[in-house]
């Protein structure tokens, strides 16, 4: 099958792709909602149809640094993201979750949040905030109250103000379910910071707070689990069978510390240790080793890719 990597508002529909668009999202064919020890659906399993679409962030991820205005439009990982997003022909949304001190989780990709106080940039690691302090970032919902300023730090270390064009509050992973169109699916990506080291305990902490909001809210909703910390898919797989989980990969496309990310390979492995369903690559990592696709069709595992086609 041909891939191709479009921005959401640039497919009119499932079965119109323009072959001049670049960047986002890209989903292949099988995977069930409810397994068991063999893939097989277990209750109300969602089929999806040959090409399908995932929304990443929601409408898409903000690059603050860009020229490209639509990275710049909507202020990612909210609910007005999402909501946008759902206005398109596509199946899922992508978000990133992590569990704030005090056990609540939030939608957030970046390990730390930034701000500005007389001067002053203040760095704080979202999992060491309470989720009352979390939300005292940005817009309020409240119009009488103010919020912190937000800053973004990138890869190259700048730091830029974050603004979009269509600015709106941060948001936690419960009213995502609350307020989100139903029509989509949530692929609920587990966030974990690639330079700490976790124990099991921590893990188990983060994924049963998950767990708990989307057992309580999801009411029908396909959902999946994906995550780049292999320890964290794993223990997921472990603690519940409702719901199928994906293996993170670069594939190689960058160095990585960890031998499991180093190659879809090592993701094969992965998955098939743990009983996980199915693999998310960096498309370079397929272009790198198409071979590999004939083995992860072999081992019976999904594949979704992600990434810019140039």
């Amino acid at each position: 099958m041909a891939l191709k990597a479009v921005h959401v508002s640039d497919v009119p529909n499932l079965d119109q792709v323009p072959g001049n668009v670049t960047l986002n999202y890209l989903h292949s064919p099988r995977v069930c909602k409810g397994v068991n020890e063999d893939c097989d659906e277990t209750k109300s399993g969602y089929k999806f149809p040959k090409f399908v679409v995932m929304g990443h962030r929601g409408s898409g991820m903000n690059m603050l640094q860009s020229s490209d205005q639509r990275m710049k439009s909507i202020k990612e990982n909210t609910i007005l993201s999402f909501n946008a997003a759902a206005r398109h022909p596509l199946d899922f949304i992508e978000f990133d979750v992590q569990v704030t001190r005090d056990g609540c989780p939030v939608i957030f990709h970046d390990n730390f949040i930034f701000t500005k106080d007389e001067g002053e940039i203040i760095e704080k690691r979202v999992t060491d905030i309470t989720l009352a302090e979390f939300l005292s970032y940005g817009p309020q919902n409240d119009p009488e109250n103010v919020g912190k300023p937000m800053l973004r730090k990138t890869k190259d270390g700048r730091i830029f103000e974050w603004k979009v064009e269509k600015d709106t509050p941060l948001c936690t992973l419960q009213e995502a379910f609350e307020k989100v169109d139903q029509s989509v699916g949530f692929n609920v990506e587990l966030k974990f910071d690639d330079q700490l080291v976790y124990t099991e305990e921590e893990l188990t902490h983060a994924l049963e707070a998950i767990l708990k909001v989307v057992f309580e809210h999801a009411q029908g909703r396909p959902i999946m689990f994906s995550s780049f910390q292999p320890d964290a898919a794993l223990l997921i797989r472990k603690l519940q069978s409702t719901y199928p989980v994906f293996f993170l990969t670069n594939g190689g496309a960058q160095t990585c510390t960890d031998v499991r990310r180093s190659s879809l390979d090592e993701a094969i492995k992965v998955c098939l240790a743990g009983g996980l369903q199915g693999i998310v690559s960096e498309v370079r990592a397929i272009f790198k080793n198409p071979g590999a696709i004939k083995k992860i069709k072999e081992a019976k595992l999904c594949l979704v890719s992600y990434g810019e086609l140039k």
